[in-house]
């Protein structure tokens, strides 16, 4: 295929904006996070409805109200870990845990991409051809190390936190990954929607955070807060 330099240039547009919008967001204040999440909350919510019309007209509503426990779940646990300051922790603490989430998702799916275009051979699963488990596995292994160095460098919480926060979500971040791809198949889509261009929509890009923020937030809640 070509390198189509257009393309190439309206998805790195695309993706620096929404890098420095999700930034501003994580990093500013608790309202800024506040704000951030709810619009991803509502934008998911649309575009999952919107599936779900595809999927079964007669029935989506009934289903929809998965949604609960697949999107606005995550999202609320997700603000608790930012807001939750009755434990003492100044606001600079309270950053980094939502900020290793997102961090995570994102080298995990990089390293996934680099490692699957180089030796990537074996298809991980037939809901997601392209992806290959020999990316998945240099993904996870390379994203664990990452953040684990950077939280041995940085000293925000131990170096087993973070091997454990970053391991569940690639591995969690993955499975959300499946089964966004599984509901796209199921209503014939390629895309859940057109937030970023050439990137997708809300669910597309915040897939993989929803399904692992749950067992993040438990990891948390037990053995941090």
């Amino acid at each position: 295929m070509a390198f189509d330099t257009k393309t190439f240039k309206t998805r790195t547009l695309t993706a620096t904006i929404f890098a420095i919008a999700m930034l501003i967001g994580l990093l500013w204040n608790q309202r800024s996070f506040i704000i951030l999440f709810t619009i991803i909350h509502f934008g998911c919510w649309f575009e999952f409805i919107k599936l779900l019309k595809k999927i079964d007209p007669v029935n989506y509503k009934l289903k929809s109200l998965l949604g609960l426990l697949y999107i606005t779940l995550p999202i609320v646990l997700m603000i608790i870990i930012r807001t939750n300051s009755f434990n003492g922790l100044n606001d600079n603490f309270l950053k980094i845990i939502p900020c290793g989430i997102v961090f995570s998702i994102w080298i995990n799916d990089t390293m996934a991409y680099i490692v699957g275009s180089f030796i990537g051979k074996t298809p991980l699963s037939s809901i997601s051809p392209k992806k290959t488990r020999e990316g998945t596995i240099g993904g996870i292994i390379l994203c664990v190390i990452v953040i684990s160095l950077i939280g041995y460098l940085t000293k925000y919480y131990s170096v087993v936190d973070w091997i454990f926060i970053s391991l569940f979500c690639t591995v969690f971040g993955t499975l959300g990954d499946l089964l966004e791809s599984k509901l796209k198949r199921m209503a014939n889509v390629k895309d859940s929607g057109t937030l970023m261009p050439g990137h997708g929509g809300f669910l597309d890009r915040f897939d993989s955070m929803l399904v692992a923020i749950p067992f993040v937030f438990v990891y948390y809640s037990l053995f941090i807060s």
